[in-house]
């Protein structure tokens, strides 16, 4: 009897065993069809040790190095752009290149660079990041002085509040457009004829670009990846809400980049605050997510404006959120379906237009009505627009349109 006992605990223990062993074995399959989620720093530094000195600081709890040098000189150095791809990649990160905007001069190296980096450097290398803040630099300008100064100009630099540059055109006459409608049909036509976009879509390379207001017209200009710009003192749900929903839409990936809070030194907020946007992002659905690290100019700080606390934020972040566990999933539910080519900024109710126009008798409504939901279902409400070209079934269990009582 006693052999008997001793065999049936064999058996059971074996049988314990087994299980536990499918169980891993199934976590650890589904952990493996999980689509990654890239999680880094964007360097905006001027010099090839610099950074190196952020890579090794941040490589063993982030998977993503953005080299954010379009407007510093590394741009135009190729050797130095290569030793600082070779040094991520080296260092096990995943790489985003962003090398500034065509040239007459300087550009055949750089897509050359691109198109070359998809072979040596395979799945590590992501995309090309080009340009920056394209719709939001012109909402912003000041359109009424540059139409009293001249009608003829078709392309002109517009300088954005962190001296980068973007080309941007009102029409193609050079005159202010008559309505909503026709600036979309420019605004996307500016995009997809860029020319060095247009290089990059010939070459098939992936594009990414970050902006803090009107994604949907981003995406519908050809960009495959945009990051939502955290740090100003908007809605980060609100921001979530119209990224994730013109992604969704347009079946694109989108991201969160965390960019100032401040104009001024020390620029970035604190580790707390931005640790909690980069878990709503994660949270959200975002596929990357990063800190903007710019300028460096601090002769006290060699990380830029980074300090101890973001980087403790970052690496909290990798370490308990993004390889422990699978995201708090926030699924849209709920969409505000907004009117069709409706350029709004969102920013507040008073908000321009396309840059050209002043709220109109619809931004009060939707404003109101973008808070209620907002309020009622917070990130399971995504924000589109009204687009034949992509129908609502079978995206969202509740759909209200921007003119009916929520």
């Amino acid at each position: 009897m006693k052999q008997v006992h001793i065999i049936s605990l064999i058996l059971i223990i074996i049988l314990l065993f087994a299980t536990v062993s499918l169980l891993v074995s199934q976590t650890q399959s589904s952990d493996s069809n999980k689509d990654p989620v890239y999680v880094g720093v964007a360097f905006g530094g001027n010099t090839t040790a610099q950074a190196k000195l952020l890579i090794d600081r941040t490589k063993s709890y982030t998977n993503l190095f953005v080299l954010d040098s379009g407007i510093n000189p590394i741009s135009t150095n190729q050797s130095a752009v290569e030793e600082i791809c070779d040094y991520a990649v080296n260092s096990g990160l995943n790489i985003i290149v962003n090398l500034g905007t065509w040239t007459r001069n300087n550009w055949d190296w750089r897509i050359q660079f691109f198109n070359a980096s998809r072979e040596k450097y395979g799945e590590k290398f992501l995309g090309a990041y080009y340009d920056d803040e394209v719709g939001g630099i012109p909402l912003d300008w000041n359109w009424t002085a540059y139409f009293s100064r001249s009608n003829s100009s078709i392309f002109f630099r517009a300088p954005t509040a962190n001296n980068r540059y973007s080309l941007v055109m009102p029409n193609i006459t050079g005159t202010q457009p008559e309505n909503y409608s026709e600036e979309a049909k420019w605004f996307n036509q500016l995009l997809e004829t860029n020319r060095g976009h247009v290089d990059l879509k010939k070459y098939n390379i992936t594009t990414f670009t970050s902006d803090y207001a009107l994604y949907w017209f981003d995406y519908l200009g050809g960009y495959d990846n945009l990051f939502a710009q955290f740090g100003w003192n908007e809605s980060v749900n609100q921001r979530i809400s119209l990224i994730r929903g013109a992604a969704t839409m347009q079946n694109k990936d989108w991201g969160a980049i965390v960019t100032w809070k401040y104009t001024q030194a020390p620029y970035l907020d604190t580790g707390e605050n931005i640790y909690n946007q980069m878990v709503t992002s994660f949270n959200a659905g975002a596929k990357y997510i990063t800190i903007f690290d710019y300028p460096y100019n601090s002769t006290d700080n060699p990380y830029g404006v980074m300090t101890d606390e973001h980087f403790q934020a970052l690496e909290k972040f990798w370490n308990q959120v993004v390889t422990k566990s699978s995201p708090n999933s926030v699924q849209a539910q709920v969409a505000l379906v907004l009117p069709k080519d409706y350029g709004w900024g969102m920013r507040s109710v008073d908000d321009k237009i396309w840059g050209f126009w002043g709220p109109d008798d619809k931004s009060p409504l939707i404003w109101n009505n973008t808070q209620t939901l907002l309020n009622i279902y917070g990130l399971r409400l995504d924000i589109i627009y009204d687009d034949p070209a992509f129908p609502l079934q079978g995206n969202y269990s509740k759909i209200y349109y921007w003119n009916q009582t929520t």
